[in-house]
């Protein structure tokens, strides 16, 4: 049996899209058009990931993402029309697993999806070795390899590597990666951008079309999951 997928989201004309797409990859989709109705459909059922629309006619989407994360652990995806970068950010410190802006390409949300499961099954804080295509991380040596050779890295490049091979696929928001690199009071944007590109230089092989850290523009970070590809 597929994986369960709950679709929270009251414009029939994506639900029906969203029928044809998941049910042809063998997803086991419910559809709900409200915040109430979603979580009286968590009390009933369990989901393997959530699809959530911020525009509900009841609860707005923030509200309800805060407490369905108080509640599980589940992958959330938010899907909205909303693309102020604020809202983006807001959603994914406050714990979205990611955010997906309409109009979506099908393989853009169908490899979202994906990675979101994965990184579900998995849990990449308990794992010692991570690959990714030609990356890899020793987090017991604090290494890093590309091609099977060692890159040589500062500190806190090996340190933002880390936390972003351990939410592979996902973004990392700014503030993220400078709480957890520099501190909670930390703002410099400046020297993370410096060590971005500097990281950049190292495990890419053009550093224009990046391959593996990608920039979502005002957002944050993601370093881009290919095992899903």
């Amino acid at each position: 049996m597929g994986k369960t997928i709950l679709l929270i989201e009251d414009d029939p004309n994506i639900t029906d899209f969203m029928e044809v797409v998941l049910q042809q990859e063998r997803y086991q989709l419910t559809v709900v058009d409200s915040g109430m109705a979603a979580l009286n459909a968590f009390q009933t059922n369990s989901f393997d990931l959530a699809l959530l629309d911020l525009g509900l006619p009841d609860i707005d989407g923030i509200d309800l993402l805060k407490i369905l994360r108080k509640r599980m652990k589940l992958p959330i995806i938010i899907i909205s029309a909303r693309k102020n970068e604020n809202e983006k950010v807001k959603a994914l410190d406050l714990g979205a697993d990611d955010y997906v802006t309409k109009p979506f390409g099908t393989g853009e949300l169908l490899a979202r999806i994906r990675t979101a499961l994965r990184h579900q099954g998995t849990n990449t804080d308990q794992q010692v070795v991570i690959e990714n295509k030609d990356l890899k991380i020793d987090f017991d040596k604090q290494l890093v390899y590309k091609e099977g050779h060692e890159i040589h890295l500062t500190k806190n490049e090996y340190r933002i590597l880390a936390l972003m091979f351990k939410q592979l696929g996902k973004v990392v928001t700014y503030q993220s990666l400078l709480t957890e690199v520099w501190g909670p009071y930390s703002d410099d944007s400046q020297t993370l951008r410096v060590n971005m590109s500097n990281i950049r230089k190292k495990i890419e092989s053009n550093t224009l079309k990046p391959e593996y850290l990608i920039t979502e523009i005002g957002v944050g970070y993601r370093l881009r999951d290919h095992r899903t590809e």
